[in-house]
């Protein structure tokens, strides 16, 4: 795959855009030690219906599950402080069953970071 040539970024641009930059939270999904167990498959499941009621909140900006065979199961930004975050993540139905544990780390995000829009 060719990458296409790259825009040109002034020092003034990169100033403009940390300036604006907000606070987010990454959560690093890993698997705990219940992950393997026959009732993992159900319990994963409740895990995403709450990730959506959390985006549907406002919560949870995005959600990315890992696909490779790594322990990482999943990152999600949130857009919420590192305390609340972490609150959050322990009352999820995956950490609580030890399925998954789980890793908190503040972040910023720069104006116009997105995924890219849904395709037609």
């Amino acid at each position: 795959m060719h990458m296409p040539e790259l825009p040109i970024i002034t020092d003034e641009e990169m100033r403009t855009s940390l300036q604006y930059a907000q606070p987010y939270s990454v959560v690093i999904l890993r698997a705990g030690p219940r992950y393997q167990t026959p009732e993992a498959e159900s319990i994963i499941w409740e895990h995403g219906r709450r990730n959506f009621a959390l985006r549907a909140a406002g919560a949870l900006s995005v959600v990315l599950p890992v696909l490779d065979d790594s322990d990482v199961c999943g990152v999600g930004i949130f857009d919420r402080d590192v305390d609340t975050t972490t609150a959050l993540m322990n009352d999820d139905p995956g950490v609580l069953a030890e399925v998954f544990t789980f890793e908190v780390h503040p972040a910023r995000g720069f104006p116009g970071d997105a995924l890219p829009p849904e395709p037609n």
